[in-house]
């Protein structure tokens, strides 16, 4: 694609990135067959090369209107058109630095201002969304229907494992994840507990920065990183083998940690070791012997793969390899390379097309009658979890010791 870039954003490092993203792009049009908002709107601004001649006119000085934003927001960040373009496009990150751009230049309505900035200062603090979600919980015979069904069930955390082996790795807790769904960690305990693993969970480490980074808000997103490297960091010098994450948008996030410190003196190094390091919990496991989990397979599994897993870090069928090697049956998922809509914060800032989208999920999931529904990504358990009696779990709960006793 040719660009006529302005000078004022050539001398940025953003502009510069956008640009070469920019020229990578040669308008196939392939990423348009899997983008979940052209499919459900059939508009060319809301699929991937749309979006793309958007930044792309406002790189190239044109204004940019409150139609451009909408656009832009309507976009889930799946990275479906990633895994689809023979080019090589990274559109996701072309999409962050479009957003951040357009942020700065178009106002939004006051009531979307303030729903973001309080998603931005709930949502990566488990203090304080714990505190409003145990109040929403004690008053939710009064709340609306509709906000009923989204409102989840905080799990009582269970008894992590605490024997000391010679092999350790680092877990990030998460921020949503370790308020509303701490059972996947203290599932992953036991697990590695039996591989002859420890996990060290160091205080002090946070949210990944990812509802930061996909919210326009770069610079808090960088603040939330290098306090996770802080943390990690003596574990790391200490011998730490890997760390390991078990909500897939988390990880797709500290795996790009080097790429956005990159230009930063004090961390650059850190930051690459940190994303050399990280793994999804499914890598770790790939990598050792199973044999001795001794599971007794039986269930019908419906694996919804989450897009962060797919695409974002391109571990397609990796999670579904251990769990057919484990003996479980894993049952047809249509269309399986579609979006939930749960995408972070998108079900909450775009819930008519959310629900569309996991109306379609479901039906997807449900399609071979599973006895369980299971993912990788925290988002997506929640959000399936709001429109399906079937039980929704973390896919490591299937290995669980303490479930299979």
């Amino acid at each position: 694609m040719q660009t006529s870039i302005t000078e004022q954003f050539l001398a940025t490092k953003a502009g510069r990135e956008a640009e070469n993203i920019l020229r990578a792009c040669v308008h196939c049009g392939f990423c348009t067959a899997t983008c979940p908002t052209y499919q459900l709107l059939g508009d060319e601004l809301d699929g991937p090369r749309g979006r793309i001649y958007l930044i792309k006119q406002l790189l190239e000085g044109q204004p940019v209107t409150r139609v451009t934003q909408q656009h832009l927001d309507r976009c889930l960040t799946c990275r479906a058109c990633e895994t689809t373009c023979p080019s090589g496009v990274q559109y996701g990150r072309l999409v962050d630095i479009g957003r951040e751009l357009v942020e700065q230049r178009v106002a939004r309505p006051t009531g979307e201002k303030l729903q973001r900035l309080v998603l931005r200062k709930l949502l990566p603090y488990p203090g304080r969304f714990s505190v409003l979600l145990n109040l929403a919980q004690l008053v939710k015979p009064l709340l609306p229907a509709a906000f009923k069904n989204k409102l989840p069930v905080k799990q009582t955390p269970t008894q992590r494992a605490v024997n000391q082996h010679t092999r350790k790795m680092l877990i990030l807790e998460g921020c949503a994840q370790s308020v509303t769904t701490p059972n996947t960690n203290e599932a992953v305990s036991r697990v590695l507990d039996k591989l002859g693993i420890s996990l060290i969970s160091p205080a002090g480490q946070g949210c990944c920065g990812a509802v930061s980074q996909h919210m326009a808000a770069s610079a808090e997103a960088r603040e939330f990183i290098k306090t996770n490297i802080d943390t990690w960091w003596p574990h790391i010098e200490n011998g730490a083998e890997a760390i390991i994450i078990t909500a897939s948008g988390c990880g797709v996030q500290v795996k790009d940690y080097g790429h956005l410190l990159a230009d930063d003196p004090q961390y650059a190094s850190k930051a690459r070791t940190v994303s050399e390091l990280c793994r999804d919990v499914s890598e770790v496991l790939a990598a050792e012997d199973l044999s001795v989990l001794n599971i007794k397979a039986g269930s019908r599994v419906a694996f919804h793969s989450p897009c962060t897993l797919q695409h974002g870090q391109q571990l397609n069928g990796l999670v579904e390899g251990i769990l057919q090697q484990l003996g479980f049956e894993l049952t047809e998922v249509p269309d399986s390379h579609l979006c939930c809509g749960s995408a972070g914060t998108y079900s909450i800032l775009q819930p008519e097309l959310s629900q569309q989208l996991l109306s379609n999920k479901l039906q997807a999931l449900n399609t071979e009658q599973p006895d369980v529904i299971v993912t990788a990504n925290v988002g997506c358990q929640l959000h399936l979890n709001t429109r399906t009696q079937k039980p929704v779990k973390h896919w490591i709960e299937l290995l669980d010791p303490a479930a299979l006793l």
